[in-house]
Parts: C-alpha cells; structure tokens; sequence
C-alpha cells in the first residue's frame, strides 16, 4: 500500500509498528491477532532483511538454555526481561514457528536452527503471522516524527514523504545501528529522544576487537584452538572464555571473543587499557608448564630453541613467538637460562595482545546501548514518559551473548509490546 493512501473513514488504525524486524513483525503479528488494527510501517521493500542473514543465512533463533541462563545473558540489564522471556519463552518461539510449518533442531551447544537451515523460513512464518492478523503494510515509507495531541497521547505517525498514519498507540521496532544496509540506521534512537527518552551510549556488542601489536599482520589468517582467552581491564582479568581465537589483519576476532567483547568495547569508551591475554596451554598449570619446559630443554639440550618452539605452538605463531622471547632461534636448549625459560613459560600461559579499538559499530552483531530502561515498564514494553508509546528489540539497552539470545529477545519483547499495547485499545 503507497504510504500516502489516507485512512479509511473510521478505519484508523489502533496501533502503528515502526520497523519490519523481527521484533516488529512479531509485534504486529501478536496485536492483529488479538483483533487490533494494526499498520507496519518498514523504510525498506520488504521486512526482515537482517534476519535473513542471521547466523550466515541459517537464522539462530533461540537457545535451550533455561530461564536464569537467558536472565544471565544479558548481564546487568537482564532481569528486565523476566516478563517478556515469561509471556514468550524459547518453548513459546519453537512451537510458534511449528505452528507455521516450521520445524527446529537443536545443535549440542544449545542453539537452536530451523531444520531446513534457511532464515527464509522463518522470515515467511513471520510475515505468515501479520497477514493473518490483516495488519495494513508500508513498505519503503520511512517514519520521521510522531503525531501527538495532550491528553489523547499518540495520534499518529509523520512519514519522511510527508504522509501520515493515523493511530493511537505506536510500537517502536526499528532496530539498532549495526549492519545500516539492512535499514538498521538508528531511526528508533532518534523518535525516542524525540518523545524526551534518554538513550544510553551506542557503542559495538559482540565485535571484533582491532590491536596495534606489531606482529598481528604476521598471524593474520592464523586461527588458535582451544585455547584460554581472557580480557584484562587495567592490568585485572575481567572475564574468560576457552576456544578458538582468529587472527585477522586489523586484530582479532571469533566466537568466543566476541562474547567478550564487551568488557573491552566498555573499558576502551572509559579510557581504560584492554589486552587480551591468551594461555595456549590452558590445561597446564604455571608450575607444570614451567616443569615441561625444564624436563624437554634437559632431555634436549643439544637441540636448537628453535625446535622446541616448533614443537610447542602453530607454525605460524613460532616466528612472533622466538622474537617476544628474545632467544635466538638457533640457541642450544641446554644454554638457555633459567629466566629464560621463565619467559618461555610466560609466554604460552599469558601471551599478551593490547586492543585500541572495537570495530566500527556498523560491523558489529548487535548495538550496545540504546533506550534507558528505567524509562521501559518490563511487564508491559511501555514508555514511563509517553502513555500509548512502545518499545521492542535492539532499540531498548540489551544485549546478550551471541547463541540466539538477542533473536529470541526481539521476539519475546515484541510479543509482549503488541500484546500490551492490543489489550489497552480492545
């Protein structure tokens, strides 16, 4: 429908969502069906074009984890979602898409896919869902300003080619700012600030992470496995994670680094210093690390430093790995020295890497920051500022861990917003 068709006589709609994600559909979905007129405003020509390359185009779209271990995913800010995880679980969201033929398997880490591995999938069940609710659809019409009116509140929506939709309650779906070319271009940011909503800091979540370390280009390519990663904030170890750590042109980067990320992206905002330190033999304590070293350079003394560098990291790694321990490649072990070897030891269990930077924010997976949620009632998605206002997804201040945690946060806050927001105008 052209985003300047006017309104029906005595059809405006009840409820406009901003954004056609997977917060807003799911949205517009849950109010249509509890018989509210609801209209989908999208800038783009169709919805959900982030969730369709999700997961690299296989849609991660939730998670086994319990309750207190979604709760925990998203840090400080996660009991805010108690309500929202309650009224749509992970159980809720699987026999949803089941519902829209849409069967799901189960990985062993707990993430949870559609069977067919296609986003496409669960995009159509999504739109399956506002088609049946009869919600009215804007595609490629942007919304700039919101309507109101003193006491009625929310009267309606101002488009950005100057047309207007009128309604009484507005769900603000519109994403964050990560991956711009989906149409995540912080729009919601700006109607919430407009309303007299604080928005806390943007910044990246679940990033890669840039180093100025001068042998980072030498590693490029080089991927580390099972190994113990750990963010240091002002010499202190403030989180861990074990598993493979990829080495990029710019830094670093991986799964379980961007899981960490955030104490890094939040320490660099603050000015503080941020290294990574890995340990590359994470199953050896520091003494039976240090006994290891001494019993091979005993065993091996005419042996050159050399072959037990080869020996004991990846090729690629063994060249940075001689230089940081200032011992040349061709020394015999049995000359190497006990501080030496202390260094060595050094080395593999806290191999350090300064960080500078998190990636800019448009690569990021998700938007750290957004709208305060002091300002948000949880039981409802309402604004505590603006009677008849709404906010769902990547908009509000959450971001959890990378595993289908913030997929299922969109579709479990933008249930419960077009629920609210259906029941007070039914």
């Amino acid at each position: 429908m052209n985003a300047n068709t006017p309104n029906p006589a005595g059809s405006a709609p009840a409820i406009a969502v901003i954004g056609g994600g997977p917060a807003g559909l799911m949205a517009a979905g849950r109010a249509g069906e509890l018989g509210a007129q609801v209209t989908l405003i999208e800038k783009n020509t169709r919805p959900g074009r982030k969730l369709l390359i999700t997961g690299g185009g296989r849609c991660n779209v939730t998670n086994s984890a319990g309750l207190k271990e979604f709760i925990a995913a998203f840090g400080r800010n996660g009991k805010f979602l108690y309500r929202a995880f309650s009224v749509f679980s992970p159980e809720n969201l699987i026999g949803f898409l089941k519902s829209f033929g849409v069967p799901v398997r189960t990985d062993p880490d707990g993430k949870v896919f559609p069977a067919d591995d296609q986003s496409q999938s669960v995009l159509d069940a999504l739109n399956c869902y506002v088609s049946r609710g009869k919600a009215r659809t804007f595609f490629g019409a942007q919304a700039a300003g919101l309507l109101r009116s003193g006491a009625a509140g929310i009267v309606g929506v101002k488009l950005a080619d100057g047309g207007v939709v009128r309604c009484r309650k507005v769900i603000i779906a519109a994403g964050g700012l990560s991956y711009p070319g989906t149409g995540s271009t912080g729009d919601g940011y700006a109607l919430a600030k407009e309303c007299g909503h604080t928005v806390t800091p943007l910044r990246p979540g679940l990033t890669a992470l840039e180093s100025d370390e001068p042998f980072i280009k030498d590693l490029q390519g080089l991927t580390l496995q099972d190994i113990k990663i750990s963010v240091f904030i002002d010499g202190k170890e403030a989180a861990a994670e074990r598993g493979d750590l990829l080495f990029t042109h710019f830094g670093v980067s991986g799964p379980k680094l961007l899981i960490l990320s955030g104490h890094a992206v939040d320490a660099l905002a603050a000015g503080a210093k941020a290294e990574l330190s890995l340990n590359l033999a994470p199953d050896r304590s520091a003494a039976g690390l240090a006994g290891d070293i001494q019993t091979y350079f005993a065993a091996n003394g005419a042996k050159q430093f050399a072959s037990y560098v080869k020996a004991s990291v990846p090729h690629s790694l063994a060249p940075v790995f001689e230089r940081l321990a200032g011992i040349d490649r061709t020394r015999q072990c049995a000359s190497i020295t006990g501080a030496e070897r202390r260094r060595i030891a050094e080395l593999l269990g806290s191999f350090r890497i300064n960080l500078t930077r998190p990636r800019p924010l448009r690569e990021a997976t998700v938007t750290r920051g957004g709208v305060n949620l002091k300002e948000v009632d949880p039981q409802t998605m309402e604004s505590r500022l603006v009677p008849g206002l709404y906010f769902c997804g990547e908009v509000l201040d959450l971001d959890g861990l990378t595993g289908g945690y913030n997929l299922q946060e969109a579709f479990s806050t933008g249930y419960l917003a077009g629920q609210a927001a259906a029941e007070s105008v039914l």
